[in-house]
């Protein structure tokens, strides 16, 4: 056989054994779509206190444009997180609806751009979470 035959079949061989690599293992799927892990209690509460926080800004700017996005945000992250119950409680329940009846009522008072209102509702949703904060600071969950 000669040098170049042998050349020829090695380097063959080497191209057959590289694209035939991984054909022994199972497929991956590729529908599987990884889920991101869903927030913890810490993370939910960091972002209701940014947007808190945003809506004093927004009231003191008279900036109703912010205050509705703002306030519809809580609304949306106590929707949300309404399956989590942490407290399954019926104080929870009832601290829970309160907050989220007064940021509903925020944005509807800043779609009216009625900032008496909007005032009077960000105030209530302040004593709502001083009040839950309050009830169950140091308490164990279920």
């Amino acid at each position: 056989m000669s040098v170049t035959r042998l050349l020829a079949l090695i380097v063959a061989g080497l191209v057959a054994l590289n694209t035939t690599h991984g054909f022994g293992q199972p497929p991956k799927p590729k529908d599987v779509v990884d889920t991101p892990p869903l927030p913890s209690e810490a993370q939910v509460m960091q972002a209701k206190l940014r947007h808190a926080q945003a809506l004093m800004a927004a009231l003191a700017k008279e900036d109703y444009k912010k205050l509705e996005e703002h306030a519809g945000a809580l609304v949306s992250i106590t929707r949300a997180t309404e399956f989590l119950r942490a407290y399954k409680t019926e104080e929870y329940e009832f601290q829970t609806r309160a907050f989220q009846r007064s940021a509903e009522t925020l944005v509807e008072k800043a779609r009216n751009k009625n900032i008496d209102g909007a005032t009077l509702a960000f105030l209530d949703m302040n004593i709502s979470c001083v009040g839950c904060h309050t009830h169950f600071r140091g308490k164990k969950r279920d």
